[in-house]
């Protein structure tokens, strides 16, 4: 994303620092990997929030930056387990019905009420799971030449 965004932008008003970053959800089952992205629509929704409930699962979010002028990149990951509580099917209805699992990695945004059904994070932050892992993206644009005051 941040590549193509890159050349369509070109060096032509000056150098730009693009950052792209895209967020998956990893379930293990049975030693092997299960990758959930955005459900296409309310069923898949429902089945993603299903085989999540109960579980501790992996949210992992990549990021890549390109200067515009030379399409240099600089790319990393951040990983956060998820601990979430089981999820009554009733709980799964109400908050499929509201939408909010739209454009989310694995059906939920523990930013808005899914957080609810979350216990306890490990490893990676809370900026991961929502999507744009902070401390990553610092370090990404200082490697990129970035300055900037925190």
């Amino acid at each position: 994303k941040a590549l193509a965004a890159a050349r369509v932008r070109g060096p032509q008003d000056g150098p730009w620092l693009v950052i792209g970053a895209d967020t998956i959800v990893a379930l293990e089952r049975e030693g092997r990997f299960e990758l959930l992205g955005k459900a296409t629509d309310e069923r898949e929704a429902d089945q993603m929030l299903a085989s999540l409930s109960g579980t501790r699962h992996q949210v992992i979010t990549g990021v890549c930056i390109v200067r515009s002028a030379d399409l240099s990149r600089w790319s990393g990951y951040e990983r956060t387990f998820v601990h979430m509580r089981e999820i009554t099917a009733a709980e799964r209805a109400a908050y499929v019905a509201s939408g909010e699992w739209r454009d989310k990695a694995g059906a939920y945004a523990i930013q808005e009420s899914a957080d609810r059904f979350v216990t306890r994070l490990e490893g990676g932050g809370f900026d991961n799971v929502v999507g744009l892992p902070v401390e990553l993206c610092l370090s990404l644009l200082g490697a990129a030449g970035a300055q900037f005051a925190r």
